[in-house]
């Protein structure tokens, strides 16, 4: 069900926690001139759950500086979310572009289209799929679905100063695949939106139907929220890992999926294993110090083990089975004053010096009983 919002004012905060005197004492403070806020929190003491609440609220303080651009800040323990918190006018029910969070969607994506038969599994060839652009080429042909997962087809990158020429040519499959080959497929991580818009074309041809509608029908309806707005490429396919709008509610529902391994309310959504596939270390990342595993990064956050979707400006949903902690967040990608370049930095602070912390429990010195462990990191 989704969660009941209990009332909305902007610039002040409202706080509706049972047994929580102290949190709800520094959220009624009247908070610093940043943007328009809405606050929602859910009817659900953090301490009931294992979170040590004056740590939360010192979070949500510390979150309340970082907005503008911060637009939501949502935790939840398991499926109770304890935190939902809206920043500059924000709602729960506005889309928020997760930028290239959304590979991580890809990657759950492929896992139902492999588990459905659409595929022929993770080293299934990409060549037939493109056979007019790819003929006479069988080095490209070679690359497979899993090099596609792992950012490592060996294309030219198609991101970063390749970015602009890329989106602004007219038809960016054709483009991604008549870039020159750096590497040969399976071998460094080159990071590259061509390669899971390809993944996203693949995925159409192969389930015959446009990408929006199987995501929709397969992955997000089972988690009860709805694609809010999706673009597409010159020839109507939808961009494959990038562009994709979701609710913060949408994106938090997202992580608690992969935080259950694969089911959600009961239902089984992916694959047993895919979880476990998707966030093991297959490489690393070669900007960041980050492992990846099948679009998705993992890092030791806070002494934790994380696995998190990752969009530019902001937007994460971050996982930490450990825990069984699920954070989501996303950001304004206009609203941007200055001294926003260290952004995702300080989320990432956020999340490893406040948030976790705070979900370890009072005192740090009984923390929070993993409720199962994960293989794989």
């Amino acid at each position: 069900m989704p969660p009941r919002r209990r009332t909305t004012f902007p610039r002040t905060l409202i706080v509706a926690l049972v047994g929580a005197t102290i949190l709800a004492a520094a959220l009624l403070t009247p908070p610093a001139a940043h943007g328009q806020q809405t606050v929602t929190w859910r009817a659900h003491p953090p301490a009931a759950h294992g979170f040590d609440s004056i740590a939360l609220a010192d979070a949500v303080a510390r979150a309340d500086t970082l907005a503008p651009p911060l637009t939501s800040l949502l935790v939840a323990r398991g499926d109770t979310t304890v935190a939902e918190i809206y920043f500059d006018g924000m709602t729960p029910t506005q889309g928020a572009n997760l930028k290239s969070a959304s590979k991580s969607v890809l990657s759950a994506l492929t896992g139902i289209a492999i588990e459905q038969g659409h595929l022929d599994g993770l080293h299934q060839p990409i060549g037939a799929f493109f056979p007019d652009l790819l003929a006479d080429q069988p080095r490209k042909q070679r690359i497979t679905i899993r090099n596609l997962l792992t950012q490592q087809a060996g294309l030219e990158s198609t991101s970063f100063g390749n970015y602009g020429a890329w989106v602004t040519s007219t038809n960016w499959v054709a483009n991604a695949l008549q870039r020159p080959m750096e590497d040969h497929p399976g071998g460094e991580m080159i990071y590259s939106t061509g390669n899971t818009h390809l993944l996203g074309v693949i995925l159409a041809n192969a389930t015959g139907q446009p990408l929006r509608t199987f995501a929709q029908e397969e992955l997000f309806d089972p988690l009860g929220t709805t694609i809010r707005s999706w673009q597409q490429d010159p020839q109507g396919y939808y961009f494959g890992g990038n562009n994709m709008a979701l609710t913060p509610r949408g994106l938090l529902r997202f992580g608690q999926l992969y935080l259950n391994r694969g089911t959600f309310d009961g239902q089984r959504v992916l694959p047993a294993d895919w979880v476990d596939l998707s966030w093991r270390t297959y490489v690393r990342s070669t900007y960041r110090d980050h492992q990846y595993g099948y679009l998705w990064f993992t890092h030791t956050f806070g002494g934790e083990a994380v696995a998190f979707a990752w969009g530019h400006g902001g937007q994460y949903v971050f996982v930490v089975p450990a825990l069984d902690l699920v954070v989501a967040m996303t950001s304004s990608l206009s609203n941007r004053p200055a001294g926003s370049d260290g952004h995702n930095r300080r989320l990432v602070r956020l999340l490893s010096e406040h948030i976790i912390p705070a979900a370890q429990g009072a005192g740090r010195g009984a923390l929070w009983a993993p409720p199962r462990s994960f293989v794989g990191w």
